[in-house]
């Protein structure tokens, strides 16, 4: 009789999901050698090795694979479980798991956490930063509570809810602050600077400056220059390496030690939205509404402290009415 238990399902999980002992290791709280000792116990008492262990990565074997879909499925069903009795327990939250995509988290996050520790007495929040891609599988997976990405996401199984839109600027040396801002086209002749694979901003930004981003390697390659973070690309530009596009809340916080001016782009600039993603099938779906009014909260207090950044009579960052939330599920 095969007799795993769930904590083992959620340690399968974390390894299926970040191919690797040490990364999941992390993410369940334990050490290497315990998730190790879980796995091994696991796969002997299903009779059939789950993972192939190569000597820089773990992949999933043809079995493993089959295993996993129906681990997902039990798993989720746990978490919802849990969180079906949070949710008539708790009149509001005690506990959330959300996920941030990095172009945000850094910039919003610090307001984030303030505000919900102000409207939730006690909460704990457990904060996951990673990728779009990453994050939605998390949510739909049951990882996660919700994350805040850029939408649209346009997964049936998920509740998008738009939060507030945001410009782009354009970062340029100091030495061309006072040049006229170029057009979209323009930017495929210069130096461009842009996020490395996997991020959404990358993909944003190659759309607005007109270049497929599934355009071959080699030849992106030598349009563009990649970087892992929106600080490595505004300090290269402060070294005269090129121009970059980053999000409007990054301004504050990416250029005040960096030698770079920044540009606005003539309308239509371009923009995103930021939302928060949900299951359709959570219990929380209410506190999580109250979530989404206290992020729109923060959001409002990161734009005045950004008022030395923008414009004081258009502002770029166009956030909704705190408390309107409800009203706005898409």
């Amino acid at each position: 009789m095969t007799n795993f238990t769930l904590k083992q399902l959620r340690y399968f999980e974390a390894l299926a999901r970040d191919a690797s002992f040490r990364k999941a290791a992390e993410a369940c709280a334990i050490s290497q050698p315990a998730l190790s000792m879980q796995i091994k116990e696991l796969e002997d008492q299903v009779g059939r090795a789950l993972f192939d262990r190569g000597t820089r990565d773990v992949r999933l074997t043809a079995f493993g694979e089959l295993f996993a879909l129906r681990a997902r499925d039990i798993v989720r069903a746990a978490d919802e479980l849990a969180d079906l009795s949070r949710a008539s327990r708790d009149r509001f939250l005690s506990r959330l798991r959300i996920g941030v995509i990095p172009t945000v988290a850094p910039y919003l996050l610090p307001s984030v956490i303030n505000e919900l520790n102000r409207a939730f007495d006690g909460i704990r929040v457990e904060i996951r930063e990673t990728q779009t891609t990453r994050l939605v599988q998390e949510v739909m997976q049951g990882g996660l509570d919700v994350a805040i990405v850029a939408l649209p996401v346009s997964e049936p199984s998920l509740t998008e809810l738009k939060l507030f839109d945001e410009e782009f600027v354009l970062v340029r040396s100091r030495e061309d602050g006072d040049k006229p801002v170029p057009e979209p086209d323009a930017l495929k002749e210069m130096r461009l600077l842009l996020l490395e694979e996997g991020h959404c901003f990358r993909d944003q930004a190659l759309s607005f400056c007109g270049i497929g981003s599934n355009r071959p390697r080699e030849i992106l390659s030598r349009e563009i220059m990649e970087g892992s973070s929106l600080s490595t690309l505004v300090q290269m530009v402060g070294a005269g390496i090129g121009v970059t596009l980053i999000p409007e809340m990054a301004v504050p916080v990416e250029t005040r030690s960096a030698r770079v001016s920044i540009s606005r782009f003539q309308s239509p600039p371009p923009a995103r939205s930021i939302g928060m993603i949900w299951r359709n099938s959570t219990p929380l779906a209410k506190q999580l509404l109250q979530v989404a009014d206290v992020v729109l909260g923060a959001a409002a207090i990161m734009r005045q402290q950004q008022t030395a950044y923008t414009r004081p009579s258009s502002e770029a960052l166009e956030i909704d009415d705190v408390g309107a939330a409800s009203s706005l599920i898409s």
